[in-house]
């Protein structure tokens, strides 16, 4: 099961090009709410209806956790206590971890990208980044896999695909929504 987390102010492209392209190739994807209300708005006003509320969540089936970026979507992301613990569980028990734009910043505040390559959005690679900072659409590094925004959001996708159905369900799933680019 794959679970990407909603907290208000998310970038809805990220956020839902993901939740999309998994769906299409039957990968088991929720929707998480870390705001207490199964509404969640994004960074541009639209309301999306979350699968799950985090404090509702049995995340023992886990095999990726996803997080979408945008302000102060990424903000609501790192203050969120029980979503810091969930994600230090995971990497310790070796789970994926997916991080697109500023969201790789959450992954960095957990001290998660110490001695990793890694990408995020041009210009919050600060100090609570901590990361060998790369120019490429998405990185990969072991269990952690990042990208850096919105426009490379197909690219993150294709790239969960790969990891959780292999790069032939990606190119088909790619050639299926006439993406050329990958």
């Amino acid at each position: 099961m794959v679970y990407i987390f909603l907290a208000d102010g998310f970038e809805e492209i990220e956020g839902l090009t993901v939740v999309d392209l998994l769906r299409r190739v039957n990968v088991k994807i929720n929707m998480v709410s870390v705001t207490g209300s199964s509404i969640v708005t994004g960074a541009h006003g639209i309301g999306i209806e979350a699968d799950i509320l985090f404090e509702e969540a049995d995340f023992s089936d886990a095999e990726m956790l996803v997080l979408p970026g945008g302000m102060p979507g990424t903000v609501n992301l790192m203050r969120h206590e029980g979503l810091g613990k969930l994600i230090t569980k995971a990497a310790d028990d070796g789970k994926i971890l997916a991080a697109i734009c500023a969201a790789p910043r959450v992954l960095g505040s957990l001290g998660l990208l110490r001695g990793k390559k890694a990408t995020c959005y041009p210009g919050t690679e600060d100090a609570s980044f901590r990361a060998d900072y790369r120019y490429e659409n998405v990185v990969e590094d072991g269990n952690i896999i990042t990208s850096r925004g919105l426009g490379t959001a197909i690219d993150f996708a294709l790239a969960l695909v790969t990891r959780l159905k292999g790069g032939d369900e990606a190119a088909r799933l790619a050639k299926s929504v006439i993406y050329n680019h990958y």
